[in-house]
């Protein structure tokens, strides 16, 4: 956090900095999509960093790696090629789906393109020593990828099952990697470039300015999760989810599938006719301000719900678990202020002179299907986590009894659904 706000400070006073210096060039903020990408390296630095001296991930168990006994690069070596020659054939498949899909090549995704297509060399190059490098050091150096890599060769016995979580993981990776860093340009150049003198006297601007920059820490530390899955840090991805209707829940919310269902003429479009918060607010200072602190709270909840994970953070993955910050209070921050946000941001049930009593009824309803769609999300996402780790089930158990919002929740569900009596055997 430090990391990137100073970052950012850097970027908003880069001209009297440069003056300063006597840097050459041209004068204005760093706004632009390269300068949001760096932003990335003073997020990530500091969390390896951190992870490595403080936390001291890389002597974790979970890694699979015995820095103790290196292995000699002869005795690996055949692993390794077999590993290499998966990984490769990953990357280009996954450039090929890539090429495929339009939407990767309009719009916002075309910096995330370019920026792939520049790091592709590199990561050709480089992958090559790493692996080799953390194979001499891995307990079972033959993961999932050597057995894509084995099953492709076809010289060496595989397992299916493991080639399905290979895939599992690079999907993810290749979809929301893509995905995270195509939106990060948007909100880095509106905070770099924001007038707070200007903002100062509008409350509802104040608000959205403090929404955007919650973003920005959002998807900032959510992409270093996304890239920075190795291994040595204990941050890999040990497992993705394995169930259908966790992966059509997910995806259902992010582009290009919610374009043709939440987006403006989607079929689960919640915002026909519904000006929003400032319209029916507007004029008044003081409820635009409560309105508005109530909306900066719920997207700093969500933003809370991000910065936790830190360098583990991603959808669809099971890569550790995690009982604090705002988990301590419910399973699912997220979800829960995201469409809290929603439902407090829209008014569905507010429609302009334009609407009609249809309009308002339609937008309540279908936006109470994108919250089941949330909650469809939480409970593959639970079925997953419950399947892989005891102390998911420990802290699901707990939250269930403790938790501050899970609770009250629990109970209620009791009271709905009481247990009947237990029926016993006639003979006893």
């Amino acid at each position: 956090m430090l990391g990137l706000a100073l970052w950012i400070l850097f970027c908003r006073n880069y001209v009297p900095i440069a003056d300063a210096l006597g840097i050459p060039g041209p004068r204005g903020p760093l706004s632009g999509p390269y300068a949001s990408l760096a932003a990335m390296l003073f997020t990530s630095v500091p969390m390896v960093v951190w992870s490595l001296l403080v936390d001291k991930v890389h002597l974790r168990p979970s890694t699979g790696i015995d820095w103790s006994n290196p292995k000699p690069a002869s005795e690996i070596m055949h692993i390794s090629t077999v590993k290499i020659a998966g990984i490769w054939a990953t990357w280009a498949i996954i450039a090929g789906l890539y090429c495929l899909g339009r939407w990767y090549w309009n719009g916002q995704y075309l910096f995330a393109m370019e920026v792939l297509i520049q790091a592709l060399v590199p990561m050709l190059m480089l992958s090559v020593p790493y692996i080799v490098w953390l194979d001499r050091r891995m307990v079972e150096p033959r993961d999932h990828a050597w057995h894509f890599g084995a099953m492709l060769l076809g010289r060496e016995a595989y397992d299916p099952d493991e080639v399905k979580k290979h895939w599992r993981a690079w999907i993810i990776k290749g979809f929301f990697g893509a995905f995270m860093i195509s939106i990060l340009p948007g909100g880095f150049q509106q905070i770099v470039e924001a007038d707070l003198s200007a903002l100062a006297a509008n409350p509802a601007a104040f608000a959205l300015f403090l929404i955007t920059l919650l973003f920005v820490v959002d998807v900032q530390i959510g992409t270093v999760g996304y890239l920075v899955t190795f291994r040595p840090l204990d941050a890999h991805i040990r497992s993705g989810n394995p169930f259908l209707g966790g992966w059509v829940a997910a995806l259902l919310c992010y582009p290009p599938f919610v374009f043709g269902f939440m987006g403006g003429d989607g079929i689960l479009a919640y915002e026909v006719n519904t000006p929003g918060w400032q319209h029916w607010f507007a004029g008044n200072t003081f409820l635009l301000s409560l309105w508005g602190g109530w909306l900066v709270f719920l997207t700093a909840v969500y933003a809370w719900a991000t910065v936790v994970f830190g360098i583990r953070f991603s959808n669809l993955t099971y890569r550790g678990v995690l009982t604090n910050g705002p988990y301590r209070f419910t399973r699912h921050p997220a979800y829960l202020s995201k469409n809290l946000f929603w439902w407090s941001a829209t008014l569905p049930f507010l429609v302009s002179a334009d609407g009609s009593l249809v309009d308002m009824i339609r937008n309540i309803f279908f936006l109470g299907v994108v919250s089941a769609i949330y909650y469809w999300r939480a409970k593959t996402e639970e079925a997953h986590l419950l399947g892989e780790d005891p102390k998911y089930r420990a802290y699901f158990d707990w939250m269930g009894e403790h938790g501050l919002i899970t609770e009250p929740l629990t109970r209620l569900k009791r009271k709905l659904r009481p247990r009947g009596p237990v029926l016993q055997h006639p003979a006893e």
